[in-house]
């Protein structure tokens, strides 16, 4: 059962890390089919592109431009994590965040 959960949500999972639109269309895409996997991947992403939003928006207030392109780096990492985990067909949280943002999204899935 959960080999099949994870089969049906991994397109659902992927979509979701693509730009901001593809979370919004894998959440409504989401929102018939109730996978958890997907919706695990959904609330990562979702906490992902808004982690980016809050540094982007730092960063043009900032003139560590070294300290911006290691956060911009860092965010760029976690989604490629959470992109591997999404094809791979894995329920992997990002590092530092992952586990918040489960947690701040519960409600999504």
């Amino acid at each position: 059962m959960y080999n099949q959960t994870v089969a049906e949500g991994k397109t659902i999972a992927i979509i979701s890390y693509i730009t901001i639109i593809g979370t919004v269309i894998a959440f409504v895409l989401n929102q018939n089919k109730q996978n958890y996997f997907a919706a695990s991947h959904i609330r990562q992403a979702l906490g992902i592109f808004l982690t980016a939003l809050i540094v982007n928006f730092l960063q043009r207030f900032s003139d560590f431009d070294w300290l911006d392109w290691i956060l911009s780096l860092g965010i760029f990492v976690l989604w490629i994590i959470g992109l591997i985990g999404a094809i791979q067909g894995e329920e992997r949280k990002v590092p530092l965040l992952g586990d918040q943002f489960q947690e701040w999204f519960r409600s999504i899935g």
